[in-house]
């Protein structure tokens, strides 16, 4: 049995995280965090409920398979896996707005045996995007990226929109001229440049998490989109990615190391 804490418990992704644990066999949510909402309680979508707690040290003690999903923000997320590392916990993060670096260096003072697992995006169909834009990128170089989300999301570019420019950035080789930012009428006009690449963020309510690969060629145009309309569309990744850190060590970077161990 693993035993499953989850940071962010009270959020919108922390609550879909609690119920698909609680539904997943061979695990369980053994506790709820978040300091915002101490005391509530959770549907687990099975007829109970979990009650929030503000203590992470509290919830970290113990012992067996122990797994820490964070899905909370850059501000703390940072804090939290490194008190469970420290605790022999392996983790799951889905928070973005940490830079490869930074994980790299907390994995890096971790104790030996333990995992951390970071992922930009843990919808299966969202990795497939990637995968089949990387693809894509070798015999059309001409690309521009679009990532839509809800007007919550606290980091622009999204972290899938970075992950998918390095993709296509190492798999393109040369990068082709971009025009029309030495013209723009207003700065940014063209997107920011992630690896050479214009990637345009988008932030409205009513959004999920959608992203749009376009790719431009001699009298042709290929368009790549992936769409999560509700949250449940990650969690069998969440999943996933619980069972997959208990039998790594060291730093996981991608879903797609896991789909294709």
């Amino acid at each position: 049995m693993i035993d499953v804490i989850v940071t962010g418990a009270a959020g919108r992704m922390g609550r879909e995280v609690v119920r698909a644990v609680t539904a997943a066999e061979g695990m369980r949510v053994a506790a709820a965090v978040d300091p915002g909402a101490a005391g509530t309680l959770l549907d687990d979508g099975a007829g109970g409920t979990i009650n929030v707690t503000a203590d992470l040290h509290e919830a970290l003690a113990g012992s067996g398979q122990r797994v820490l999903v964070d899905f909370t923000v850059p501000t703390v997320v940072e804090s939290n896996v490194r008190a469970a590392l420290d605790a022999g916990v392996h983790c799951v993060v889905g928070t973005t707005g940490v830079g490869a670096e930074g994980w790299a260096g907390i994995a890096e003072d971790a104790p030996e045996g333990v995992c951390l697992f970071v992922a930009p995006n843990f919808a299966i169909g969202a990795v497939l995007m990637m995968r089949f834009a990387e693809t894509a990128a070798r015999y059309m170089p001409h690309v521009e990226i679009i990532e839509l989300h809800h007007d919550r999301k606290l980091d622009a570019p999204s972290g899938t929109a970075i992950h998918t420019a390095a993709r296509i950035a190492a798999a393109r080789g040369e990068a082709p001229d971009a025009p029309g930012r030495e013209t723009e009428v207003f700065e940014g006009a063209r997107g920011a440049e992630v690896a050479g690449i214009p990637v345009h963020s988008v932030r409205l309510p009513g959004l999920v998490a959608h992203q749009e690969v376009l790719f431009g060629g001699q009298g042709q145009t290929l368009t790549i989109r992936h769409d999560s309309i509700d949250r449940t569309s990650f969690m069998p990744g969440v999943v996933m990615a619980i069972r997959g850190v208990v039998v790594r060590s060291g730093l996981v970077v991608g879903l797609e190391e896991l789909m294709d161990a």
